[in-house]
């Protein structure tokens, strides 16, 4: 059989041995994927304010250690008013999506040659679960040694927090293609570079996704570390620095009001960027999570 010569063959070669994958039957509505979607969240905020109410009403710690969900309520609505809400919020997500932009730019190529090169991986692959493993708040300091009070300072403890989980990511990914992917494709031609952009990384994209998945969380976890203690008014207001502000006024409606903030975004980012994507990768190659 002659091998194909174009990168158009061996596009239609991978939806074809995707296809091969895909089962033949109607996936649930689109009403009923956002009812399994948002029904269990709601169900789970209603309990939690239920339990946080009943515990305030037993007053097994004064109000001002736990304030009721009507003082934190009344505590966002009057910082919304002032425009503090909105400013943090935009601030600590404009922060957080170039971090974490940057950090899938250095992590992909990195992951991709420790997985490929026997000795990179040897060299620097426990350098990189180290990494992982090391909590983002011990790069703080180094970090404003390093930069000052500047957003330089929160992007290097963000890019420090989550390269290595993407890198790691894409790595266990690429570990479970099975070799048989990358026989057919050099057979059909794959070879190089073509073998990457044709077999591997479609191969690993449930778990490279996975990967981004955690490297979102370590961008998140990171930049709070940072903008709790790196604080200066030429960096503006973001939802660390609100949680910082809430501690030292003892304000501990605004402490648990900028922990609500920090939660909302983050579960927000789950529901509406990545667990789309990753449905639809899982359901386009058959796997039971696509279904969900």
């Amino acid at each position: 059989m002659a091998a194909p010569e174009s990168g158009t063959d061996l596009s239609s070669l991978e939806a074809g041995l995707d296809a091969l994958d895909t089962p033949a039957e109607a996936g649930p509505s689109r009403l009923a994927r956002l009812r399994r979607a948002v029904l269990p969240p709601l169900v789970a905020v209603l309990l939690v304010l239920a339990v946080w109410q009943l515990v305030v009403t037993l007053r097994i710690r004064p109000p001002y250690l736990i304030p009721g969900p009507a003082d934190v309520w009344a505590q966002l609505v009057h910082q919304a008013a002032q425009g503090t809400v909105a400013e943090a919020v935009w601030n600590s997500l404009r922060r957080g999506t170039l971090g974490f932009c940057a950090s899938v730019v250095i992590g992909t190529p990195l992951g991709l040659a420790v997985a490929r090169f026997r000795t990179l991986r040897t060299a620097i692959g426990p350098v990189l679960s180290g990494l992982q493993s090391l909590p983002s708040v011990a790069w703080v300091p180094a970090a404003i040694i390093w930069f000052g009070l500047s957003d330089a300072t929160i992007y290097t403890v963000v890019l420090l927090g989550a390269v290595p989980s993407i890198a790691n990511g894409l790595v266990a990914g690429l570990d479970q293609v099975p070799p048989l992917f990358l026989r057919v494709g050099r057979t059909l031609g794959a070879r190089g570079l073509a073998s990457v952009r044709h077999v591997l990384l479609p191969a690993a994209l449930p778990g490279y996704v996975a990967g981004l998945k955690q490297g979102w969380a370590f961008s998140w976890r990171s930049l709070m570390a940072a903008e709790l203690i790196a604080i200066s008014p030429d960096l503006g207001p973001g939802l660390g620095q609100l949680l910082e502000v809430g501690r030292e006024l003892s304000d501990m409606s605004l402490v648990v009001a900028a922990i609500l903030l920090i939660l909302l975004v983050g579960i927000g980012i789950e529901l509406f960027v990545f667990a789309p994507v990753e449905r639809r990768i899982l359901h386009g190659r058959g796997l039971a999570g696509g279904t969900r």
